[in-house]
């Protein structure tokens, strides 16, 4: 699947902290394939300001990630927990589109 830098930062927001020892690992392994190159983060000038992540929103990157079947479980869950809490934002809106609906 192919994720843009937003996406990548969504769903880098939406990773279980905690868990079990199998649901860590694989958020683990997740967030090394959603992180940012260094390459990507200067071309797209990634910044944290203020706990807030920010780019160009003119530089359009796109990565390629295989998200296994247990990893998407786990992304599933995440997004499911959000909306049944109704803590879901504009931002997760469109994550939840697309891997539940």
């Amino acid at each position: 699947m192919k994720f843009s830098i937003a996406e990548r930062v969504g769903l880098l927001g939406v990773l279980p902290p905690e868990g079990d020892i199998v649901t860590l690992r694989i958020v683990r392994d997740l967030k090394r394939e959603l992180s940012f190159s260094e390459e990507e983060i200067r071309e797209a000038g990634i910044v944290n300001a203020d706990g807030w992540i920010v780019w160009n929103p003119a530089v359009r990157i796109e990565k390629e990630i295989e998200i296994g079947p247990a990893a998407l479980t786990v992304i599933r869950d995440s997004l499911k927990k959000l909306n049944e809490r109704k803590k879901l934002t504009e931002a997760t809106m469109g994550l939840y589109e697309r891997f539940i609906e």
